[in-house]
C-alpha cells in the first residue's frame, strides 16, 4: 500500500505543472538573455522587446525533448500570425542549453530567437518543475507592451499553447496596426 501512495505521489508531482506561475495583471520581471536565432547568436531583454509590442514568452523543459520538439514547431509554424499582431515570440529554457544555437534553426526553423535563462529568470517567474528545480516547466506567458501579464498558461501538454497565446495576443489589439 505504501508503494502505491508513494508511486501515486511521484505521478502527481511528475504531472504537475508550476505550482504558481505569474498572474494577470502581474508586472512581468525584466531579464536579459543571449540566445541563438538562425543558428547565430541572439541577444534579448524584454524591456527593449516590449517598446515594439506584446511579448509572448514560452518556457519550455528541454531543447530537443518530444514535446517541446512538438510545441516550437508548432510556434514556428504560427510565427507570421503572432508577428501581424506586433508580437515578439521567444522561447526560453534551463534545460539542454548546449544545443540551443543547433535547437534555433533546426526546430525553431530559423524563425524566432530561443535562449537558456538563468535559476533567476526561472524563480522570478514562478515556472520551476516540482519534480526537477531549477529546470522551467512548460509554461506560456503573453506580456502586453506595458509589462503586464495578460495571459499565464501553463501545460505540460504542449498542444494548446500557441492557441491560447495567439488569442490572448489578439486581444490586445487588431493585426497590422503596430
Amino acid at each position: 500500500m505504501k508503494r502505491i501512495v508513494a508511486a501515486l505521489a511521484l505521478a502527481a508531482c511528475i504531472a504537475a505543472p508550476a505550482i504558481a506561475e505569474l498572474q494577470i495583471g502581474d508586472i512581468a520581471p525584466d531579464f536579459q538573455v543571449e540566445g541563438a536565432l538562425a543558428g547565430q547568436r541572439y541577444d534579448f531583454h524584454l524591456a527593449d522587446a516590449l517598446k515594439k509590442g506584446p511579448v509572448v514568452i514560452y518556457f519550455f523543459p528541454a531543447a530537443f525533448t518530444q514535446d517541446c520538439t512538438l510545441e516550437t514547431k508548432m510556434f514556428a509554424d504560427a510565427i507570421e500570425e503572432f508577428s501581424s499582431y506586433g508580437a515578439t515570440l521567444i522561447g526560453v529554457t534551463r534545460g539542454n542549453t548546449n544545443r540551443l544555437r543547433e535547437f534555433s534553426a533546426r526546430t525553431c526553423r530559423n524563425r524566432f530567437p530561443v535562449a537558456g535563462v538563468s535559476k533567476e529568470t526561472v524563480k522570478d517567474y514562478k515556472v520551476s518543475m516540482a519534480f526537477s528545480p531549477g529546470w522551467s516547466n512548460r509554461t506560456s506567458y503573453v506580456i502586453a507592451p506595458d509589462g503586464r501579464i495578460t495571459l499565464a498558461y501553463s501545460s505540460l501538454n504542449p498542444n494548446d499553447h500557441v492557441r491560447k497565446t495567439l488569442d490572448a495576443v489578439r486581444a490586445l489589439r487588431p493585426a497590422d496596426t503596430y
